[in-house]
C-alpha cells in the first residue's frame, strides 16, 4: 500500500482522502482536515421565523466558508418554493462557489443538523455523492470562525450534471402510489417529516390556503425524532431502532416528504445511516401535493 500511494499523484492522494469521509462528520474531523474540503452554509429558515440566513452568515460562518442559497439555487420556472434547480443552474452556481465535481463538500447550518441535509441530498441528486453534513452544525463547532463578506473564490468549471432519478420522486408517482395505498395494494412507504399535528390535520400548515392531512398510506416520522437536543443526528444504531418502531422496513423502497422538500432530506440522510439502500426524496412534498385537485387528503 506504501508503494501505491508513494506512485500516485498528489491530486491522486488528495482525492483518496477526500472518499474516506463518511456522510456525517464530526467537529474535530472538520478541525482536522479545513483544507482538504469545501465548506458550504446551507442554512435556511421558514419564512415566519423571522431570521436572514444570509446576513447570519456574514455575521458569523465557520472560517472559509461560501454560502449555498437554498431559496437561490432553484427551479425559477415553477412557484414551488426551492425545487431542485437545473443541471445547468447547478453546475453554474456550484463552480462560483470555487467547487468542481472533484472535491469533497461539508455541509453545515445554523440550527444543527437541518437545513444543510437539504443540500447534501441536492449535491447527490446531482450525482455529487464526495459531500458531508456536520454534525451539530454552527452550535457544534469551536473552530476557526469569521465574519463580514467572503473573500472572492476562484471560480471553477463545474461540468453539467446528469440528475440521480433514484433518488428523486415527482407528484404522478406520489400520487399514483396514494391511489395504490387506498386501494390497499402494494405501495411504496412514504415517510412524513412534518409535525404529528399537521400530519393529522389538526394544526394547519404554515403556508397559507393550504390543507393539512397526509397521504394515503404515509407514516408520520416527525424529523426532530430523529435528531437530538443537541441539534446532532442521532447515532446509527438508535435511528434504527426509530424506524423499526414506526414500523419501517428499511429493506423496501421508501420515500420521504414533508413542507417543502428541506425536512424530508433529514429523514434521507438518517434513513441512509440507519441502513437503508432505495432511497429517494418527494421535491414537491406537501406544498405540491396538497395544491393539487386530485391530491388525495387523509385527516383524522
Amino acid at each position: 500500500m506504501f508503494k501505491q500511494v508513494l506512485a500516485m499523484t498528489s491530486r491522486q492522494y488528495t482525492m483518496l482522502q477526500k472518499r474516506s469521509f463518511a456522510s456525517l462528520i464530526s467537529v474535530q474531523e472538520l478541525k482536522s482536515n479545513l483544507e482538504n474540503v469545501k465548506i458550504l452554509d446551507g442554512s435556511w429558515h421558514m419564512p415566519n421565523s423571522n431570521r436572514d440566513p444570509y446576513d447570519e452568515f456574514l455575521k458569523k460562518r465557520i472560517a472559509k466558508s461560501q454560502f449555498f442559497h437554498i431559496d437561490g439555487i432553484k427551479d425559477t420556472s415553477t412557484d414551488l418554493p426551492h425545487m431542485l434547480p437545473s443541471p445547468e443552474v447547478f453546475a453554474n452556481a456550484v463552480g462560483k462557489l470555487g467547487i468542481d465535481q472533484h472535491d469533497h463538500v461539508v455541509v453545515y447550518d445554523t440550527v444543527g443538523v437541518f437545513s444543510a441535509c437539504r443540500v447534501y441530498w441536492t449535491f447527490k441528486a446531482f450525482g455529487h455523492d464526495t459531500v458531508s453534513v456536520l454534525n451539530g452544525g454552527l452550535p457544534a463547532w469551536d473552530g476557526p470562525t469569521e465574519s463580514g463578506v467572503p473573500e472572492k473564490v476562484r471560480e471553477k468549471h463545474y461540468k453539467v450534471p446528469t440528475i440521480n432519478a433514484q433518488i428523486v420522486r415527482d407528484y404522478p408517482t406520489i400520487l399514483a402510489n396514494a391511489r395504490k395505498a387506498q386501494s390497499n395494494e402494494d405501495y411504496i412507504q412514504v415517510l412524513d417529516a412534518r409535525p404529528y399535528a399537521r400530519f393529522t390535520g389538526q394544526a394547519p400548515e404554515p403556508r397559507e390556503g393550504l390543507s393539512s392531512g397526509h397521504m394515503p398510506g404515509s407514516i408520520s416520522v416527525p424529523f426532530g425524532e430523529v435528531v437530538g437536543p443537541d441539534g446532532k443526528l442521532y447515532d446509527d444504531e438508535k435511528l434504527k431502532q426509530i424506524f423499526q418502531a414506526k414500523g419501517v422496513d428499511l429493506s423496501k423502497e421508501i420515500i420521504t416528504s414533508c413542507g417543502s422538500g428541506i425536512t424530508a432530506s433529514i429523514l434521507f440522510m438518517a434513513l441512509e445511516r440507519a441502513g437503508a439502500k432505495n432511497l429517494a426524496v418527494y421535491d414537491g412534498s406537501w406544498t405540491e401535493y396538497a395544491s393539487r385537485n386530485d391530491a388525495i387528503i387523509i385527516k383524522f
